[in-house]
């Protein structure tokens, strides 16, 4: 490795802990804003309403998410991982902070999707930037900080909703004393503040200019460049991850409506499309890398390649995002909704001790704890998961990959249970358990990082992983479906319940993991 590259470690790793901390706090915003802002822009919506609004929503995060892992993953195995890191992270910022405008859930809905594509894409492109520029026995403290560092952005999120909570008399007199209009400065400081929140989502669009300017590009990929291998990569062949796209959001529609067309959606019909569109969404989002297979003859492998990674990458793909898809699935179904349910049960408590005030005052009483309550939780969750992925990716990298995965299976079910199962009330025990649960379900993500480079070589690494990561994403948002569908018209409005119900996928890994490939202890493929 020449000097430059050595260099170039240290702003390599602070620009991608950036990037990571800052994707942390974009998607950390979501669970803060999604109550009050539902509530404002569909006026005497209940929770059961609000509840299928965020599912949706959730699954077009995902499905974004995954979208933009795909198309930035193709880029950074295209342009360079810098660059299309960038670009990214623009993409995220500006688009997150445009949320703060919405005046219709449609458009929150659109602008949260546009949003992910950046946050899908910047976890791949880090990850691949990190990785190969940093020596092979730094792996495993890389990819534990690598997890906490979007963690951080979660506690960060959370630190600002609840300063906003405490400070917004003060911050509304600072908007009016500097001539704003009391029409711009009400609406921005109403109903918990979630859009002057939201619109402060848009101020890591500064960390662009400065990864162009600090940050050197990866050694292995412009090798890979001086050898023409990047030139298969063809511009056509992304119409085909549109197609893939088209059809995620469709099966998301068929959860998130109760007919299309004048036709009655029945349960049957809404399985049969989703496995239809799964089908479709794989087959679009691995089309790119088919054809550059394709293109390369097949040759893309040197003869002495590992043997996890002499077999298709394609399939390797596929396990990846299946591990991965677990993952998500047991945290966007499950534990990221615990915000938005310690707020419901804090506003329930202030409705019933204060029952005897006037309206409005009740109602300011009511948004000001569930806003306190929201925040609060993220913190002690988002805390937990630093340390969780911190640990996991340390002690990951002592252990067998596919053990280890099973170990983290069963600790991530068992305290999801414990702390759905198991809380009443908001309050110190409320804040324990959801620390340990943060804290286990955010643990793969300490393992992934680690795992997911260790299947593909240098020339598709990018978009295998962050297909093998953000597919996932689509697996997770069938699920993040099902907390909607379930909330509206099987558990009434029940967190608990339905979050039970979902917990439950962690079985599922149990069994799948054995089907993907032990690359403990090996090199990371060239």
């Amino acid at each position: 490795m020449d000097q430059q590259t050595h260099r170039g470690r240290w702003p390599a790793f602070a620009a991608a802990m950036l990037g990571w901390m800052f994707d942390g706090f974009e998607m950390g915003l979501f669970p803060l804003v999604a109550q009050p802002a539902l509530r404002e822009l569909i006026p005497g919506a209940n929770e059961a309403i609000v509840g299928n609004w965020m599912g949706a929503m959730t699954a077009a995060f995902l499905v974004g998410a995954a979208t933009g892992g795909v198309v930035f993953g193709w880029l950074g195995d295209r342009i360079g991982r810098v660059r299309a890191m960038s670009l990214s992270i623009l993409v995220y910022a500006v688009f997150s902070g445009l949320c703060g405008v919405a005046n219709a859930p449609w458009q929150l809905f659109l602008l949260r999707f546009v949003a992910a594509l950046g946050m899908g894409g910047e976890w791949s492109l880090g990850v691949s930037l990190v990785m190969e520029i940093w020596p092979s026995q730094s792996r495993g403290w890389l990819a534990g900080l690598i997890g906490a560092a979007s963690n951080v952005g979660f506690v960060l999120v959370a630190l600002l909703g609840l300063s906003f909570v405490h400070w917004i008399d003060p911050i509304r007199t600072s908007l009016l004393g500097l001539g704003i209009s009391s029409g711009i400065v009400d609406p921005l400081t109403a109903n918990g503040a979630w859009r002057l929140l939201a619109l402060s989502a848009a101020l890591p669009a500064i960390l662009t200019f400065l990864v162009r300017i600090f940050v050197p590009e990866s050694e292995r990929w412009l090798e890979e460049q001086a050898k023409g291998n990047t030139k298969q990569w063809s511009s056509w062949d992304l119409l085909a991850v549109v197609f893939g796209t088209c059809c995620a959001i469709g099966f998301v529609r068929l959860w998130s409506t109760d007919e299309i067309f004048g036709w009655s959606l029945t349960m049957p019909i809404r399985i049969i499309g989703t496995v239809l569109g799964l089908g479709c969404v794989y087959w679009g989002y691995t089309f790119p890398v088919r054809r550059y297979l394709a293109r390369s003859a097949n040759e893309i492998l040197p003869v002495d390649t590992p043997q996890h990674v002499a077999v298709p990458v394609v399939r390797n793909m596929l396990v990846g995002a299946t591990l991965s898809g677990i993952a998500l699935l047991g945290t966007w179904a499950s534990i990221q909704n615990a915000p938005p349910w310690a707020g419901s049960m804090e506003s329930i408590r202030v409705a019933q001790d204060f029952a005897d005030l006037p309206p409005t005052e009740l109602k300011a009483r009511k948004d000001s704890a569930a806003a306190r309550a929201r925040a609060t939780t993220q913190v002690a969750s988002a805390f937990g998961a630093i340390f969780g992925t911190i640990a996991a990716a340390y002690i990951g990298n002592r252990m067998g990959r596919r053990s280890f995965y099973c170990l983290l299976c069963t600790l991530a079910l068992g305290s999801s249970l414990l702390f759905f199962r198991t809380n009443t009330q908001f309050g110190p025990y409320f804040l324990a358990t959801v620390f340990l649960a943060g804290g286990m379900t955010a643990s793969f993500y300490g393992w992934l990082p680690l795992y997911l480079p260790e299947l593909f070589p240098t020339r598709v690494r990018a978009f295998g992983q962050g297909f093998a990561f953000n597919f996932g994403r689509i697996i997770a948002a069938v699920g993040a479906l099902q907390f909607g569908y379930l909330m509206n018209n099987v558990y009434h409005g029940s967190y608990p319940a339905t979050c039970t119900v979902l917990s439950t996928i962690y079985l599922i890994g149990l069994l799948v993991v054995w089907l993907a490939p032990e690359t403990h202890g090996q090199e990371l493929p060239s």
